[in-house]
């Protein structure tokens, strides 16, 4: 019995393997050949939304000033924001939006830095600037933004984080999907802009090159569901107001709110146009916590809202399947790791020889690299997109990215399983900002541009 469990679980694991190397691979030829599905960007209407732009900051010091700045309208240009722009206010001021439709809540959670005094200056500059300073309750991002929506005035809420570069038209390419009164949210697309400092930025961009240019768009055209990421997006207050707000003891906030509005029968869209450029982790230890808080609090979603998801009736077969399989993608390194062990398990009981135990080992090595997260066609295909076609030389360093995020990635996931069988609190890690404080923004690019077009690097 106990050999016929091993060896099925073995099936089950090439049976899983197969399942998502399909899907990626269906989404890679979809993005390829067949008919794009555009969002509202090409929407006209002269009746402008009023919008409400959240900003949580924590020690944001080296970061708060530049996206305000981008986000209030003036004259700016391209050379102006590569040289002068500082921090996430600087940009925000110079948005392509009308000051009387916007208002700008910078959260100051819990900050012990000089984050205070730059909101209080910004704010005595702007009327529409509305710090909002949290020094009593729960830490973290959404509780932050619990208490920014409990001061917005508008209905159309949009979400940047505080080391985010937004584009000047980035605000009206989002703040358009809400003509249509069946979307819940948006989702633009996320680009690193700190690509050249080393060799894990490198593989970072490439992850998100893969992640938004082609996955996500796949799934906004096959109508399956394309995931609300937590910034550079946007959503109706009263609809997350009217489900209790953010659950504070989730650490992937987005993704909570995604299955939220989906099994409501709201509309969650996908706007490749709309870029905003962030900086990326620098070090691997700062990517470590990062995709373990992000494997965490996914995995609490999946406990959260799998039999849900299953029994809802506003959601179709097809998109039941994808949600289950997005549901499922953070426990996929889990399932590899107790396949290796199975397969040790086997080799010690004589039931595997030496050659077969290593051979499967390298293959599931191989099918993470160019198979599941980082699934090399769907990578080679955005690059292809975007014209940065030198940078697929590193898709075989993807294979350490494979090791590394399998053990952080499993790590999250029992500390999700600990979280729901517990009923412990969770605390919020700050991602670590590299941005220099007294030199600018990390431009690493001779474009940037607030438009469609993506930044070409290579």
């Amino acid at each position: 019995m106990v050999l016929l469990i091993l060896k099925s679980y073995l099936i089950f694991t090439v049976c899983v393997l197969l399942i998502y190397t399909i899907r990626h691979f269906l989404f890679t030829m979809n993005r390829l050949f067949y008919e794009q599905r555009v969002y509202y960007h090409d929407l006209i209407d002269s009746d402008i939304k009023s919008i409400t732009i959240l900003i949580p900051m924590h020690n944001e010091e080296q970061v708060a000033e530049q996206i305000l700045d981008l986000l209030v309208p003036r004259n700016y240009d391209t050379e102006y924001v590569e040289k002068n722009t500082k921090n996430i206010l600087d940009l925000l001021v110079g948005a392509d939006y009308p000051h009387e439709k916007m208002e700008i809540i910078p959260i100051n959670d819990f900050s012990s830095d000089k984050t205070q005094l730059i909101l209080d200056e910004y704010a005595r500059k702007y009327n529409f600037i509305k710090p909002l300073h949290r020094y009593e309750g729960k830490r973290g991002k959404p509780a932050a933004l619990n208490e920014g929506l409990k001061k917005a005035q508008n209905e159309i809420i949009i979400v940047f984080d505080a080391d985010y570069l937004p584009p000047k038209g980035i605000l009206k390419d989002i703040a358009v999907s809400f003509n249509d009164p069946e979307v819940g949210a948006v989702m633009g697309r996320v680009v690193p802009v700190n690509t050249r400092t080393n060799f894990l930025t490198r593989l970072l961009d490439l992850e998100r090159t893969g992640g938004y240019q082609v996955d996500q768009q796949a799934r906004f055209n096959l109508k399956l569901i394309p995931q609300y990421g937590g910034t550079v997006g946007g959503f109706r207050k009263d609809v997350v107001i009217a489900n209790g707000s953010f659950d504070t003891s989730i650490l992937a906030e987005d993704t909570e709110l995604t299955f939220r509005l989906l099994l409501d029968g709201w509309k969650v869209i996908y706007a490749n146009r709309a870029e905003c450029y962030e900086e990326a982790p620098e070090t691997w230890s700062v990517r470590a916590r990062q995709i373990r808080r992000w494997s965490r609090g996914h995995n609490q979603v999946l406990l959260k809202y799998l039999i849900p998801l299953l029994a809802s009736l506003h959601l179709t077969k097809k998109e039941k399947i994808d949600g289950v399989l997005l549901l499922f993608v953070y426990t996929v390194p889990l399932i590899l790791v107790l396949a290796i062990l199975d397969s040790l398990a086997l080799f010690f009981l004589g039931e595997m020889q030496i050659v077969a135990g290593v051979t499967a080992f390298i293959f599931i090595g191989a099918y993470n690299t160019f198979g599941n997260f980082a699934p090399f066609y769907q990578i080679g295909v955005a690059a292809l997109l975007d014209g940065a076609t030198k940078r697929v030389q590193l898709l075989p360093m993807l294979i350490f990215n494979y090791f590394f995020n399998t053990i952080y990635i499993t790590i999250g996931f029992f500390e999700a399983f600990l979280d729901r069988l517990t009923g412990r609190s969770t605390k919020w890690i700050k991602t670590k900002r590299f941005r220099n404080k007294n030199g600018g923004a990390p431009l690493h690019t001779k474009n940037f541009r607030g438009s469609s077009n993506r930044i070409r690097k290579n």
